[in-house]
């Protein structure tokens, strides 16, 4: 059984079905059991099942960010993970010779109208992730908007993220890295969300890193 630590938006410790929340030197993360594929039919089946489970175990590692990011297209009975399968499913899968695989660089983790940063950067020093954005505020951008970040480490099915990682006005965040991704290469994202949480603005892909 799964624990939540901060309701519905907040990370948690266990297992729920194929996701296990765990916790490494104070820092948490999500990592996807990942599912199978069972019977494929067709190649065009398999090719439409691989495009769905390698969406699905990237999406179950970070649940928490996506019932944010994607909450304003959970409608008609649709939850905001099954609205960010359908888009990212469209949008985030490339094909790689006879085979499917996620175009990290076109996901979204979250998509909304809340305005974004126009410059987006993101270093890794040490075991840390900086990111560092322009502030401006254009269009309904706030000063005390907040800002969510995220790394997800292919190789190993897991990502680390936070929903509250400090306010637009800040201009800098960071995210500590687990100690056993040393060599691995992440894929990083920001995003942003109004004080309230109501509104939320498209993810920016910051790059490809090696810890």
């Amino acid at each position: 059984m799964g624990r939540l630590k901060e309701g519905i938006f907040g990370g948690f410790s266990g297992k729920v079905g194929n996701v296990i929340g765990s916790s490494c030197r104070g820092v948490e993360y999500i990592k996807s059991a990942p599912a199978k594929m069972t019977n494929p039919r067709t190649k065009s089946q398999t090719k439409q099942r691989s495009s769905f489970i390698i969406t699905q175990n990237f999406l179950r590692t970070m649940i928490p960010i996506i019932r944010i990011g994607f909450k304003d297209y959970a409608i008609d009975g649709k939850s905001a993970f099954n609205a960010a399968m359908s888009y990212n499913m469209i949008n985030g899968i490339k094909k790689v010779f006879d085979s499917n695989e996620l175009d990290f660089a076109n996901i979204l983790i979250s998509r909304g109208s809340l305005s974004t940063s126009p410059v987006i950067n993101a270093i890794v020093t040490d075991d840390l992730l900086q990111f560092e954005w322009d502030p401006i505020l254009n269009e309904n951008a706030k000063s005390t908007d907040q800002v969510m970040v995220i790394a997800h480490n292919a190789a190993k099915g897991e990502s680390v993220f936070d929903v509250n990682a400090g306010k637009r006005r800040n201009a800098s965040t960071y995210l500590n890295m687990l100690s056993h991704w040393k060599g691995d290469a992440i894929e990083t994202y920001l995003a942003f969300k109004d004080e309230s949480g109501t509104l939320v603005s498209d993810s920016c892909y910051t790059g490809q890193f090696t810890i």
